[in-house]
């Protein structure tokens, strides 16, 4: 848990429900997935997408891609996760690029370096870690997208202590 703690630790609340989201995405993504979805993938797709938010901010129409077909196909399911976001953001839709790109850039650091921080854990390990954060807070049907969106509802999370 520690080492989800120092990937949310700096994060405003948008910012930190937007990774959470981003998770679930991936998580829900990594199951059905062939050839399966590696932690390398997950940091592919998440700086593709960033790049992508970020260019756009400033005013620049450029769609990074990923190298490889996995992670092609979670860009294509994180971007359909981002429309449809900004379909309900309204004038609101550049803070949430900006803060999705962060919430993307935090994603991406997590899975290049959860294999070094969480050494003997099961490969993919950040995927792993991602699965079980979700599984302890599923709700309802129990799909990652239910345990967002509750994590969503509720005041404050279960994974960070108030100071």
């Amino acid at each position: 848990m520690g080492f989800f703690l120092t990937l949310v630790s700096d994060l405003n609340e948008a910012q930190y429900r937007l990774l959470l989201y981003f998770q679930a995405i991936a998580a829900r993504h990594a199951i059905g997935a062939i050839p399966a979805l590696l932690d390398q993938d997950v940091a592919e797709a998440s700086n593709a997408l960033a790049g992508t938010l970020e260019t756009a901010g400033k005013g620049i129409i450029y769609e990074h891609q990923a190298a490889s077909i996995p992670a092609q196909r979670l860009v294509a399911a994180l971007r359909e996760g981002m429309t449809e976001l900004t379909r309900e953001a309204g004038s609101q839709t550049p803070r949430l690029e900006r803060d999705a790109a962060v919430a993307l850039r935090r994603m991406e650091h997590g899975a290049k370096t959860a294999a070094t921080a969480l050494a003997g854990d099961d490969h993919p390990v950040f995927l792993s870690l991602v699965s079980r954060i979700m599984a302890a807070g599923q709700a309802g049907d129990g799909s990652p997208e239910t345990a967002a969106a509750a994590e969503g509802d509720r005041p404050g999370s279960g994974l960070i202590i108030p100071g």
